[in-house]
């Protein structure tokens, strides 16, 4: 049995943080019904580029669900969703803070019709503080936090990351942020709620730069893939191609000179200690790139694997995603549908011994689950929206 089986998660979210959130509790069980607004559903239903008809944004976060459509804004709609809460175990939404409220499915409002269920809100900024009225967008959210301001070379432009990092870490998040709270309810039988932001998530991310601020009161620089405090531990470059060198100690340092058969850099004053290493960095680059040079990328990673360095290729994504490792992890899922072809989503990094994620469910068609989630609540109503062809959407 999946662990999460029997739980009914009501997911009102859109985009990419809540959606990713709900999504890995429905890979583990749950009964995830996204309720979506009837014209053109989730925004990222429309993000391109296209699979036929299909968005492979929304693909990608969005299995394991069923799709009501539902507009909240007319009485019907209002009556299903509180007919749908009063029996859920969980909200999970990223509604900008006090929209839920004025529509009557606020904390305090629902907590009240289902005392049980967990609230979980997704936001930029969070519920509290001035800055909780703002509207957050992961590159937003990347600037304000500083976050763009270390990414990126010395000598470059703050740079946003090639994905939108705040969204997944806030859905990683919100999704331990539900499962504490359930695990809370076991014992008090109260739900809660649970208060994510954007702004926060990403900010955890920063104890080493928040770090250098306390303990010395400078502003951390952008070093592109160097390390502050480490070396060698960047990309150096070899006679085809570049690879990553993550020599985190003396030892690993030792190692990687053996490898190369440079044993005497291992000796050199200038690059014994780690300390001196970080002082004479560009020195030390120098020295391992002519090491490196009559070697292959291929021909270097066999001998430093051999001798346990970290080390590996700087691979293009459609290079990651062909290597065995991937197939063996089964990270990359098809679902077999004759309208999607052989395309590939990513699949579910948590691996349970003895209850594994089941990937099976492929994203829904908006409004694909309404009928069949209204018989379920008991309500009949001719003028509701029924399945949409993804057609529709785009």
């Amino acid at each position: 049995m999946p662990p999460l089986d029997g739980l009914k998660v009501v997911d009102l979210t859109r985009v990419l943080a809540g959606p990713f959130c709900a999504m890995l509790l429905g890979d583990m069980g749950a009964d995830v019904i996204k309720v979506e607004e009837p014209t053109d559903g989730d925004d990222a239903r429309m993000w391109g580029p296209f699979v036929g008809a299909w968005s492979a944004y929304f693909l990608g976060v969005n299995r394991s669900k069923r799709s009501l459509a539902l507009d909240l804004k007319t009485p019907f709609g209002v009556k299903v969703l509180r007919t749908l809460l009063m029996q859920a175990d969980v909200l999970i939404e990223n509604f900008k803070p006090g929209s839920l409220d004025n529509l009557g499915f606020g904390f305090e409002a629902v907590h009240a019709m289902n005392r049980r269920l967990v609230y979980c809100s997704i936001s930029g900024y969070g519920r509290t503080g001035p800055r909780r009225h703002l509207t957050g967008y992961d590159p937003v959210v990347q600037a304000e936090s500083g976050f763009m301001d270390i990414t990126g070379t010395a000598d470059g432009p703050p740079v946003r990351t090639g994905v939108a990092t705040t969204d997944y870490m806030a859905g990683l998040y919100a999704l331990s942020g539900i499962l504490l709270a359930l695990r809370d309810r076991d014992r008090t039988g109260e739900g809660q709620q649970v208060d994510i932001a954007l702004f926060d998530s990403i900010l955890s991310m920063l104890s080493m730069p928040a770090g250098i601020v306390q303990a010395t009161g400078q502003t951390p620089k952008r070093m592109g893939n160097d390390h502050s405090s480490i070396a060698p531990y960047e990309v150096l470059n070899a006679s085809d191609g570049m690879l990553m060198i993550a020599a985190a100690n003396g030892r690993l340092w030792t190692r990687l000179c053996e490898a190369v058969d440079a044993s005497h850099l291992a000796t050199d004053p200038r690059f014994a200690t780690n300390s001196g290493r970080v002082k004479n960095r560009a020195e030390l680059k120098q020295a391992l790139e002519q090491a490196f040079a009559p070697f292959t990328v291929a021909a270097l990673l066999e001998r430093l694997q051999r001798h346990g360095v970290p080390s590996g290729r700087v691979r293009t994504v459609p290079e990651a995603l062909a290597d065995p490792q991937v197939g063996a992890r089964q990270m990359l899922i098809a679902f077999g549908d004759s309208e999607l072809g052989d395309f590939k989503v990513l699949g579910n990094p948590i691996k349970l011994s003895r209850n594994p994620a089941n990937l099976s469910r492929q994203p829904p068609k908006l409004g694909e689950h309404t009928q069949a989630i209204l018989e379920e609540l008991g309500i009949t109503d001719n003028g509701v929206v029924g399945q949409t062809r993804p057609e529709d959407t785009n």
